[in-house]
């Protein structure tokens, strides 16, 4: 529920009036007042007006609060991008140090590996609600980015070669099935 409609509805029944009689006194359509109040419609203009008036509510203030949250959910979005980005980043390190470096032996693919299993899982134990599909393009995408990059510098066999491929195909997998397999359990 948006906050201006919140706001509607607590005031509404904080004074004990019925959607009926807040549509009486304003002068508008029961059926409006029951849409903006299950957020199927947002009042504006007259209609905002005329029920502020009835609530004895300002409407500048609600305006203002109603725009302060939206700057506040905006500024989230981009914390929670620029937190996704840098994760993403940091997973794309690890399992390419592990894999595709000169100097990878067999215990660091293995290390590599063990990591593209536990870390995906990890991030679908602290995401249950999340879908498969959202959550592998939100940690994923740097695996898939990871790969186009791989192929395009140097080809399917060098990175199917190092194990680079494998561990990002597990990673991808893990992301997508991971909560089908914890809710089986």
């Amino acid at each position: 529920m948006n906050l201006i409609a919140k706001k509607i509805s607590e005031t509404r029944k904080i004074q004990g009036l019925t959607q009926e009689e807040l549509a009486e006194k304003s002068q508008i359509n029961l059926r409006t007042i029951q849409r903006i109040e299950n957020n199927e419609s947002e009042p504006r203009g007259k209609t905002l007006s005329l029920i502020c008036d009835v609530l004895q509510i300002d409407i500048r203030e609600l305006l203002a609060d109603d725009n302060s949250q939206h700057k506040i959910n905006v500024g989230t979005k981009i914390a929670n991008g620029l937190f996704l980005v840098a994760l993403n980043l940091v997973l794309m390190g690890i399992i390419g140090y592990l894999t595709l470096d000169s100097g990878a032996n067999i215990n660091s693919k293995f290390g590599g590996l063990l990591l593209s299993i536990f870390l995906p899982f990890f991030i679908v134990t602290l995401t249950p609600k999340m879908g498969g599909l959202e959550r592998m393009l939100k940690f994923g995408f740097g695996y898939i980015a990871y790969f186009i990059l791989i192929m395009i510098m140097h080809g399917f066999p060098l990175g199917f070669g190092t194990g680079l491929f494998p561990c990002l195909l597990i990673s991808l997998s893990v992301l997508y099935f991971g909560s089908g397999v914890i809710n089986r359990e």
